[in-house]
Parts: structure tokens; sequence; C-alpha cells
């Protein structure tokens, strides 16, 4: 990776300037030189909280403090440092899980403990931005971030309170609904719903709470006046802009904290305004300050203020309502884990945690920040120029929402990852043995009862042991920042040993019991991960518990309509006698009938097994058989034309066969005259055979004259004179 200095545009330069002579790292802040700038300590700084100016900020998120360290050392990199941070300190520690998680804000994994010290985690997640389609990085966030709720949720136990925005205005929305002539509110709703739905195909639980910014003005406005109060923002010609500088000038408080090295960034810092705010650009203090409520221009959607009438800024949005929404709910605007892409980590959450640190009056408004990895399309970024721009329903029509699923867990939850063919073909491997290992412990189990033999062999033992050491690699994998790579690796290695102990071990040696604690357990993993859909609200209702609601005639109405069909023909055929009738009637009900009921029937040498799979997998795997055969009686009838024809030929006699054969048109004859005995004198443009011409000729003729022979050897007749060496 290669490390780059900062550019910037010619109208900051001399801010850039004064930022590469004057900084300097003392003790855990970056110190600004200028008249106003606090003193800052001295002492050396914490060689953990050393960071880089580097162009690859995930990257960060996955080093070692001290790899960056050395990177920016050999690159020569300037270094910055990361601003101190508190663990969590609750009066008592209620609730410990041992969990270690990849805190941004220090960039190192640290340990997990609740703001309370008890079960309940308050979480806020920046939500979507609703003006187009639902697309693949989408994926990659919400749903990374749901198998990471189902393992806090359902495996260490924690009550999550998580709380997801909706952003329902914005530039970007401004600029659609303008192109496509409607109002940005029916904009905005087709487009959340639409993701709502793709989140739900997905197989992603909802939230806690979904607010939208459109549904939180008086509050946003009143934040921002109080804001205002505490003297770090300003109004600046009916717009009002957060002050940076005051900001870090205020006692223990920290701008910038995820990404110290972007502090100058002026490409970030314009994206994070809005294409529509660049020309209010000169209105601001410093280039740094950012927005929290705009001007209204004309023929924009506009709320009244105190400043006029505008609309908010990007980021304030997601302290307000994170704030609101946790105070009424938990008593504090404070929470223990916030999420995001890790495209957001500047300016979007570093001016996002300033604010609601400048409102609140406390210097860490979060205590885990949390982000998801890139996601790639077959090595290259997502771009619509690319033509590689991948919506969530297109990936859907091409996989499953398990299969996807599945991809996303065989990946770190925060390393990049790529989405493609290569990916997903090792995936669909993974899903096969964890489906047929299910398919054979159930057909194992089926005529296993406790009456049997309860003797533990040592094969039994040993697999029982292997299941004990996996529950615990697999706890540990878990806590040590969800390791979801490693979990599947321990769960595979366990099919595979369940597998030959199903298959090798002495038939009166085998137990039921062990192999209903390894499919229990590993069926209790994989439906955590949220590999069996989304659970359902509501208690069972006796016979139709697991029946989705519909009756047992409904479910079993098509299997006793082919089992009728079955014996009433299998009938027919007996009062005939016809015993090869029937067990073409066995085949066809195992091929033909069952297979769209999304059954499989396996005769094996002690007796059949049945086993229940998707009928659309056995439908195809039916037609892929059909073809199979198809192409064989092809093949196999092309090959019996062929010995046909060469049989055919077989009895024609020398003069007859060099008078047949033609050129590659199969029109043209290849020879036009020939001598007494047949053999060929001129070729097909009717001139004389060359030497070499003749040769070729004559080695036909001899050719056929040897199988001549022989054909009318094997009819019993009387064998022709010979024709002795023609032309030889």
């Amino acid at each position: 990776m290669a490390c780059t200095r900062f550019s910037f545009s010619s109208d900051e330069l001399r801010v850039a300037l004064s930022y590469l002579n004057g900084d300097v790292i003392l003790g855990d802040t970056i110190a600004h030189k200028s008249s106003n700038s606090k003193v800052a300590s001295s002492s050396s700084p914490s060689p953990k909280n050393i960071i880089m100016a580097e162009n690859d900020s995930e990257a960060a998120t996955t080093n070692t403090a001290e790899e960056n360290d050395a990177k920016a050392s050999s690159c020569g990199g300037r270094k910055t440092t990361l601003p101190p941070w508190n663990k969590p300190g609750p009066a008592t520690v209620q609730f410990n899980t041992s969990l270690k998680v990849m805190n941004s804000l220090t960039r190192q994994k640290e340990d997990f403990v609740t703001m309370s010290g008890s079960r309940q985690l308050t979480w806020y997640m920046c939500g979507p931005t609703v003006y187009a389609e639902s697309h693949m990085g989408h994926a990659r966030t919400y749903l990374g971030f749901d198998i990471i709720r189902r393992i806090l949720e359902k495996h260490f136990g924690y009550d999550i309170t998580l709380v997801m925005n909706v952003t329902d205005i914005d530039d970007k929305i401004v600029e659609r609904s303008a192109e496509r002539k409607m109002d940005h509110l029916e904009l905005t709703r087709h487009f959340e719903q639409e993701f709502h739905k793709d989140m739900r195909n997905l197989c992603v639980a909802p939230p806690t709470v979904v607010t939208r910014v459109t549904e939180y003005m008086k509050e946003i406005v009143d934040y921002v006046q109080q804001i205002i109060d505490r003297g770090f923002a300003y109004e600046s010609n009916g717009s009002v802009y957060f002050q940076v500088e005051a900001f870090e000038n205020a006692p223990n408080m920290h701008y910038c904290k995820l990404s110290p090295e972007q502090i100058h960034n002026a490409a970030l810092l314009a994206e994070g305004e809005g294409k529509l705010t660049q020309e209010f650009a000169s209105e601001k203090k410093s280039p740094r300050d950012f927005a929290l409520w705009k001007k209204a221009k004309p023929g924009e959607p506009v709320w009244e203020s105190p400043w006029g009438p505008g609309r908010p800024g990007w980021h304030i949005e997601c302290s307000v309502m994170a704030s609101d929404v946790l105070q009424k709910l938990t008593g504090q605007p404070n929470m223990d884990i916030h999420s995001g892409g890790i495209d957001l980590k500047f300016p979007h959450h570093d001016n996002e945690m300033a604010q609601a640190e400048a409102h609140c009056g406390h210097n860490q408004w979060v205590n885990y920040f949390v982000h998801a990895g890139h996601l790639h399309i077959r090595g290259l970024k997502m771009s619509k120029s690319l033509k590689n721009f991948i919506t969530i329903q297109q990936a859907l029509e091409i996989n499953t929402a398990r299969q996807i699923r599945l991809l996303f867990l065989r990946h770190k939850y925060n390393a990049p990852m790529d989405y493609g063919d290569d990916t997903m073909a090792p995936t669909l491997d993974l899903e096969r043995k964890f489906v047929e290992f299910f398919h054979n412990a159930k057909a194992f189990l089926r005529n296993r009862t406790l009456k049997e033999n309860q003797f533990w062999s040592e094969q039994a033992t040993g697999l029982q042991k292997l299941l004990a050491e996996s529950q615990i690699k697999v706890d540990d994998a878990l806590k040590d920042d969800f390791d979801t790579p490693m979990v599947l690796t321990i769960l595979s290695d366990l099919v595979k040993a369940t597998n030959v102990y199903m298959e090798s071990s002495a038939e009166n040696e085998k137990l039921g019991l062990v192999v209903m604690n390894v499919a229990t357990y590993i069926t209790r993993i994989l439906s955590l991960l949220g590999l069996n859909g989304l659970e359902t609200i509501g208690l069972s209702s006796g016979d139709d518990s697991a029946s989705g609601g519909a009756s047992r005639e409904d479910h079993l109405a098509p299997v006793l309509d082919a089992l009728m069909a079955f014996r009433s023909a299998v009938r027919d055929k007996a009062r005939n006698k016809d015993l090869t009738g029937i067990l073409e009637l066995c085949d066809h009900f195992r091929d033909e009938a069952l297979v769209p009921l999304g059954v499989r029937l396996e005769d094996k040498s002690d007796g059949s097994v049945w086993k229940l799979a998707n009928p659309a997998d056995l439908l195809r795997e039916m037609e892929q058989r059909n073809s199979e055969i198809e192409r064989k009686a092809e093949e196999k009838a092309a090959k019996e034309a062929e010995a046909a024809k060469k049989e055919a030929l077989n009895k024609l006699s020398p003069a007859d066969y060099m008078k047949q054969l033609k050129l590659e048109d199969e029109t043209t004859p290849m020879y036009t005259q020939f001598d007494q005995e047949g053999m060929p004198t001129h070729d097909s443009n009717n001139e004389e055979l060359n030497k070499n011409q003749k040769k070729k000729a004559q080695k036909l003729f001899k050719t056929q004259q040897g199988k001549y022979e022989k054909f009318l050897k094997s009819e019993g007749s009387n064998i022709a004179p010979s024709l002795g060496d023609v032309g030889v």
C-alpha cells in the first residue's frame, strides 16, 4: 500500500500549509499553532495511538497500531495521534461476556462492556438515503450488522435497542426529485419501502426504532440552536455552521477522532457538505466548518427556523435523532455501539460525534464505533460507469438470501469483500455440504431409537469430545470480534468428522444420540447466524405448529395424490402379472412423482431412505439427469449409425467403393475415370492422377479389397478371384 501526502485546492492552500507546518504531536492530542491554541502536554505520544496519513483508511482499521506506525516510518507518512479513549466504567459489571470488538476509535480490539454493565445494549446505525434502489453495498452494511446483532442477542444474551435513521431529505434527494418532477416525499417513501422489502428478502431483522429526518425538524432546529448557545456554531447569511476550531479548543474535546489523518482533506470535506452547498463556502469562517442548517434555494423543500427557511445539514440528523430516542428510552443520549459503512468515517461520523458532544457536553458520545468493510464486484469498486452495479433485487434473482448471507459469513464484517463467481462458487459448495449433512443425519436418525444398544464406543466418544471442543472454539471465535469465517471452518470440520462416523462405524455401534447432539448444535449456530431466515411471531397451534398456518390436509394432499396414483397403477400391473412394469412404476414414482414434492428417494443395498429437499433443486437435477440420458442416447445412436454406415461400405467391392468416394463437400466425386479393374485414373477435375495420388488410390483400393473379402467370407460365399497386386 503506497503512502500519499495530502493535496488541497487553491482556496485552501493557506490552511493546508499552516497545518503541515504548524501541527505537532503533543501528548494524546493534535495541537495547532495559532494565537488562541491550547497548550497541550509535551509528553511523548503513546505508540498505540500513533497513526499515519494514508489513502486506505479501511486497512488501518484492521492493522495493529504498531503496524501503522511502522508503515508511517517506512513510507514517510506524517504521523498524527488518536485522542484518548475511555473504556466504559460502570459502578458494577453485572454482565461480562469476555467479548472483544474492533473499535474504530482506537483501531484495535477492545474489551466490550456496556455503559450500564448489564445486558442492556444501545446501538445506533446509520440508515439509507432513500433516493434509488438498494444495492449490494447496502447489503454489505445491513446484512453484516444483522449477523453481529444476532450473535450479540442469541449467543451472548444482550438485550439490544437498535435505532436506525432514514435520510429522506438531502442534496441527492432534492436533485433526484427535481429530475423526476415529483415531490421529494413521494420519491423517498417509495424507495424507503423498497429498502425495507429488500431487507426482509435478505432476512435482515428490522431495527427497534426507525426515524425519518422530515419528522424531526423541530427537534433538529432546537438542537442546532443549543449548539449555537454553547458557542460551537454560528449563523451566516441564513445558514448555520459548526465551528471546528472552537470545538477543538474546548477542554477535553477532540475533533476528527476516527480519521485525524483526514482532518484537512478538502475533497472529503466538500463531499460531506453536498453538491448543492458549495456556492455557500465563502460564508464560513474556516473551510473546515460544516453546515448544520442550510439556507434554502428557490424550488427546494424548506422548513422554518430562527435563521430563515432551509433544511438540515447531512450530519446533524444522526446526532439529533439518535440522542433524542436514546434519551427517551434509556435516560441518556450516549450509546454503546455506533455502526456504519467504512466510507462514512470522515467526515460524516467524525462530524456526527463532534456535534453530539458539543451539544451534550460529554466527550465520548460513542463508546464503540464499528465499520463495515468495502464491497467490490469481481475485484472492482461497484459503479454504474463500470457496469457492475448490482441491486439487491438483481442479486436475489441469481442467488438465494441464504447463499448471500453465507457468502458474507465467510468474510470478516470489517474486511474488504469481493462479490462474484469466484467467491460465490465455494459458498455454494459449503451450502451443499451443510444441506447434504442434514439430509444424511435425518436419514441416519430415522431408524434409530433409544431401544437399541447405547454403549458408547471409542468412535462415539471421540465424536462427542470433538463436539465439546468445537463448542469452545466457536465461542472463542465469536468472542474474537465476531470471527464468523473461523466459525464456519470449525462447523465444516465437525460435519466432516460426523459424516465419517455415520459411514465407517460398525452398524451395531452407531449411536443416534451423538449424531443428534452434533446436528442440533450445528443447527443452533447456523440459525443464530440467520441462515434459517426470519423468525415468526406467535405461539405454535397444535398440529399446524410447523406448517406456517396451512392445515395438515393442505400439506399432505399432493403426497397422498401421488401415492394413490402409484397404488392404482401398481394394482393394474399386478393383476396382469407384469413384474417389469411394476419395477418401472417404482422408478417413475422415485424419479418423477416425488421430485415436484421435494422428496428425494435413494435406493441403498440395505433398503431405501427419503430426504426432503428444495423441489426446484430436485427438478433441476431431474432435468440435468434427463438431458444426460438424452445426450448418451444420441451419442449411442450416432455410433450405431456410423457402425451401420461402415458395415454397408464393407459390402462394396473395391471398384464400387472407389466410385462412391466424395470430396469434403460430400457431393463432388473424388475420382472421375477408372481402368478395367476399377482403379481410379483421373481426379475430381478430370485430370490424370500424379504419382502420389496414384499411391493414395492404390492404398484405398487394397484396404477396401481386404474388407470386402472379409465380408464375403463371413457370408459363407466363395472368395472372389484375387485381383492381384494391381498397379504395383
